[in-house]
């Protein structure tokens, strides 16, 4: 008898498991068709809506290794913390998750093999032009507040981000830069706007200093930005930055004067 209900019992919890991981992503599969005839392939967080009521927009763009077209890959770091039962609660809001292609990039900065300096280059990426054309158009929806739209991203996504704050210095109440770098040269341009830069103090693939550059060019322009160096901390540093508890309420309390 005690073989029978331990052998049900183990039956159970598997089938709990199996359902678990069964349930369909929060993130809606979407397609963005911009002007040009480009596609943006993104994943999309409603919040649990009331009418008349207006929700923060949030941006986070995926890492190099998440690039693709399989709309799936960008939700394997950092995004889903958004996702979870006590942030929906506390922190609810749209949040967009785009793919970038393989091949491309969402920044485009011209960078020297023997510096560090970077130049933002005129014309943005493809996928960050579908980007912004996609923030326009969901800027459109009576639901969510135009004075609280968030960009961040890591790694590649890191760069992404400072790339489109700098490139489009109205249009973001707040930024949270993870792992990445951009042009201090532009730092001026960005002082008004709330920054929080995290990195990982031995990240062995984005030098650190990069986070450092910008951090003191923005002091220097009168800029207060937030910023995490993490201790003992390679290039994952994305899952201290998404789980600082700190960082994430000080970004949904940002909004544009």
């Amino acid at each position: 008898m005690k073989k029978l209900v331990s052998t049900l019992l183990i039956a159970a919890l598997c089938s709990t498991c199996i359902t678990a991981k069964a349930q369909p992503s929060r993130f809606s599969a979407e397609h963005f068709v911009g002007a040009k005839g480009d596609t943006l392939n993104y994943r999309l967080l409603f919040p649990d809506a009331d009418p008349g009521r207006k929700y923060p927009l949030v941006i986070f763009l995926h890492g190099a290794g998440e690039r693709g077209n399989d709309n799936d890959a960008q939700l394997k770091w950092g995004v889903m913390n958004f996702a979870t039962d006590e942030m929906m609660s506390m922190y609810p809001a749209f949040v967009i998750a785009p793919q970038c292609p393989t091949g491309m990039a969402w920044s485009n900065f011209n960078r020297m093999n023997t510096s560090r300096a970077m130049a933002l280059q005129p014309a943005p990426s493809k996928p960050m032009e579908l980007v912004i054309a996609l923030i326009q158009q969901m800027k459109k929806n009576p639901s969510i507040d135009t004075n609280r739209i968030y960009i961040t991203g890591l790694s590649m996504g890191g760069f992404g981000t400072f790339d489109a704050i700098e490139r489009y210095p109205n249009l973001f109440a707040a930024a949270m830069p993870v792992c990445g770098g951009g042009d201090t040269a532009r730092a001026a341009s960005i002082a008004h706007i709330p920054i929080w830069i995290a990195h990982g103090s031995e990240d062995g693939t984005v030098n650190p200093q990069f986070s450092v550059d910008m951090l003191q060019a923005l002091m220097n322009a009168g800029s207060h930005p937030g910023f995490s160096m993490f201790p003992e901390t390679g290039h994952f540093s994305w899952l201290a930055a998404y789980n600082n508890k700190l960082a994430i309420e000080w970004m949904f309390r940002q909004r544009k004067k």
